[in-house]
């Protein structure tokens, strides 16, 4: 008994000291090369992406809120950075057998997030669990299913659910107003339901559990992502100088640390239910 009321307290204990004090993940850092270029890294497939050395990334599984996710299906990410002078870019590689970039009721998509302090302050991180209050996070999330409609188009709902049958929609037949009430999350301007034909990064900001919140005029951030040989490459682009006040802001010599999320659609994970990664060190070379 003693011994499980001590496991219990330690369990406890852990929970508490990581929302009250991160630190930094046991991974060694992560460093951004500098490379020619003044526009966005876009290109995951990029040769000069070969320059670089890989970090590995260590997930772990979310436990510390409700639903969780004790068996993540994502155990690590190989980290790749660069950046031009203008522009940074990270590349993040995981190995997936199952391309999911459909959403329906029951089927979820292949995501991956990477989080950055907006202002860094080395002895009052936030937590990476979304940030803290007064500490926000700037949160850069690539999901395939936008890179689909991108690349193919978005899909009519018979592609989704091919037993569909409607007789009319409600917009062909009523104001706009009083139409609004049946078109879901597009009716409340939910931003994952706007159509991405531009990016399939969505910003967002967060100063702790509850709070993520994606701003339509602070999007600096943009990505591709490539699933070739069972392998997801994904590189996320960002102004060393962003617009946004929200937004991380950048130095060439400067350093930092960088959060991970990842969530594998095949093994129905989405929301709570992925894994992360605690903050590493990110420095940008000169």
């Amino acid at each position: 008994m003693i011994n499980q009321v001590s496991f219990v307290r330690g369990i406890i204990a852990a929970g508490i000291f990581l929302l009250a004090g991160p630190v930094l993940g046991a991974d060694t850092g992560i460093t951004a090369i500098r490379v020619p270029g003044t526009g966005p890294i876009l290109d995951p497939e990029a040769v000069f992406w070969r320059a670089v050395i890989p970090s590995t990334v260590t997930m772990l599984p979310q436990t510390v809120t409700t639903p969780n996710n004790p068996d993540p299906a994502i155990k690590t990410l190989t980290v790749r950075a660069a950046h031009n002078g203008a522009w940074l870019g990270v590349l993040v590689e995981w190995k997936d057998e199952t391309k999911s970039d459909h959403i329906v009721v029951d089927q979820f998509g292949d995501q991956v997030a990477v989080e950055f302090p907006v202002e860094y302050n080395k002895d009052a991180l936030p937590s990476p669990m979304m940030g803290s209050p007064n500490r926000p996070v700037d949160i850069w999330q690539w999901r395939a299913a936008f890179q689909h409609d991108i690349e193919e188009g978005e899909p009519e709902v018979r592609d989704l659910y091919p037993n569909t049958l409607v007789d009319v929609y409600p917009d062909e037949v009523l104001r706009v107003t009083d139409a609004r009430a049946y078109t879901g999350a597009v009716g409340v301007d939910n931003m994952i339901s706007h159509p991405h034909g531009l990016s399939p990064v969505l910003e967002q900001v967060a100063e702790g559990f509850g709070t993520l919140t994606a701003l339509p005029q602070d999007q600096d951030a943009d990505g591709r992502g490539v699933w070739k040989d069972d392998v997801w490459r994904v590189v996320f682009t960002h102004p060393l100088t962003p617009f946004s006040k929200n937004s991380t802001q950048f130095t060439a010599g400067g350093e930092t640390v960088v959060a991970f999320a990842v969530w594998e659609g095949g093994n129905r994970e989405v929301g709570a239910r992925k894994a992360w990664a605690n903050w590493v060190p990110f420095r940008l070379a000169k």
